[in-house]
């Protein structure tokens, strides 16, 4: 009895002590920040594993995580009054933010993991001077194929044409999304993602009524990179990050870029003007572009990182990425585009997108 009498002190002893411990780090984030809690709306899945818990035992904080699945989704939530500390838009979602004045000018002073930073993803056309928003993740989008049933010469012969080659007729994935499937046409027909062009968005618009009506595609969003990793099918339009995933599983699948361009995006750390914990944000931030922590992040993801020499280990020989064709986004292509934000360009092709699917 005695001994576990001394055991249980000792026990409840070294619990205190840890509470002690943890209860003058919150209460020096307290002091330093001005709170010790930092919420932060994100992408599902969308965070190396160990990220948000080394960032809270270092700093001695709490991070409240929401997750959207949409731009819009986070835009409507913010628009309603909610408040969040650390925003992760994509690039013509930062454009409409910033536009709006919902985003706070950045004190690059408190960011000087900054330098840590790949030239390719600063400086783009949404933010060009980088004053509202830090790179997280890039990447492009592309074709993933089966080799042993893909012809490569098809692919380099058409680029995202081939989506309509009859040889592949019933073997397609097209991604459900409007934006990225008339940047398809567009591009495939010579044309800029970015076109206001009526008649130019009348031929896409054509282009890919044919291609539904005469290739039997599947749409279909994340579940692409099970499929495809199953190889169910032999053509799939997929994001960058997705292809490094199938890629990494299924040896049979390679990943090309069309020559005719497509699209560059970047997602980005921002401080919604009316967040309440600004001093901690900036912290969170630098934290993400240290190395370790962008290490884990594109470990875990699967995305590029916009860390510099994350990027060059990783597809260095012998890196994680080296031989995964679809882990490093093209760069400085003319071809390529960032998407930008248009209200009016987005509520056309949204409708032109539900006649597309329900022409045949």
């Amino acid at each position: 009895m005695k001994k576990l009498l001394i055991s249980v002190l000792l026990t409840a002893l070294i619990v205190s002590s840890f509470s002690g411990c943890g209860s003058a780090k919150s209460k020096e984030a307290i002091e330093k920040y001005g709170s010790a809690t930092l919420k932060l709306y994100n992408w599902g899945e969308y965070m190396g594993e160990n990220l948000i818990s080394n960032f809270e035992d270092e700093f001695g904080v709490k991070v409240i995580i929401e997750y959207y699945d949409s731009n819009e989704m986070m835009y409507t939530k913010l628009q309603s009054g909610e408040s969040y500390d650390v925003l992760v838009p994509s690039d013509y979602m930062i454009q409409r933010l910033i536009s709006d004045g919902s985003l706070l000018a950045l004190d690059k002073t408190k960011l000087p993991n900054m330098s840590n930073l790949s030239d390719a993803v600063m400086n783009l056309a949404f933010d060009p001077e980088n004053t509202y928003s830090i790179p997280y993740m890039w990447g492009n989008v592309g074709i993933v194929y089966n080799t042993n049933n893909v012809d490569v010469a098809d692919l380099e012969n058409e680029g995202f044409a081939i989506m309509k080659d009859t040889k592949y007729k019933g073997q397609i994935y097209m991604y459900d999304s409007e934006r990225d499937s008339f940047m398809i046409a567009l591009k495939a027909l010579g044309y800029s993602a970015n076109t206001e062009d009526d008649q130019q968005i009348q031929e896409a618009y054509q282009w890919l009524v044919e291609l539904n009506n005469t290739m039997d595609p599947v749409y279909v969003t994340d579940e692409v990179i099970d499929y495809m990793m199953n190889g169910d099918k032999d053509l799939a339009i997929v994001y960058s990050g997705d292809a490094t995933t199938i890629l990494d599983e299924n040896e049979d699948m390679s990943f090309y870029v069309p020559e005719e361009g497509t699209n560059l995006w970047c997602d980005s750390m921002v401080i919604p003007a009316n967040a309440e914990n600004p001093l901690l944000a900036y912290e969170f931030i630098n934290y993400v572009l240290t190395y370790d922590a962008s290490l884990d992040n594109t470990e875990t993801v699967g995305y590029a990182s916009p860390n510099a020499q994350v990027l060059a280990d990783v597809t260095a020989e012998g890196g994680l990425y080296a031989d995964n064709e679809a882990y490093l986004p093209r760069m400085n292509y003319a071809l390529d585009e960032v998407f930008e934000d248009n209200l009016v360009l987005k509520q056309k092709l949204a409708e032109l997108w539900i006649k597309v699917k329900a022409a045949n």
